[in-house]
């Protein structure tokens, strides 16, 4: 596996799987992506953290997230259950109760952010239904 680190964020590409992920935030905010060769390359020690950030959030497919913002109650949001697999590097941070699936497939459904998810998510809630 070879990384990449800045301020507050890593990345990672796994040469066995040929798979690229990133990860930023700290233990109060904490997200973990799936990423191109292209958002990867771009990232480099001299980016800054809102750049590095902004390419793995518009482009990027979210595996999950963990939030304690003192806003309301912390919870943690696990998009693609096999998260562990496609990063097993990854530091996850987990902080409150993880959302059900029904409330994430509704936020993956309305949130235009979330739209790299929807196939993963529908194909996930069929293979179940049909269980």
């Amino acid at each position: 596996m070879q990384f990449k680190k800045g301020c507050y964020w890593k990345a990672c590409f796994d040469e066995e799987n040929d798979r690229y992920t990133a990860e930023y935030g700290d233990s109060r905010n904490y997200n973990l992506y799936e990423i191109t060769k292209e958002i990867y390359d771009k990232l480099d020690e001299s980016i800054s953290y809102d750049d590095a950030v902004r390419a793995i959030y518009k482009e990027g497919r979210h595996l999950y997230m963990s939030v304690d913002d003192r806003c309301g109650p912390p919870y943690t949001i696990v998009f693609d259950h096999d998260y562990e697999t496609i990063a097993p590097w990854a530091n996850v941070v987990e902080n409150g109760k993880v959302w059900p699936d029904e409330l994430t497939d509704a936020a993956v459904e309305i949130f235009e952010s979330e739209k790299q998810n929807r196939e993963q998510r529908r194909k996930r809630r069929e293979q179940k239904n049909n269980d």
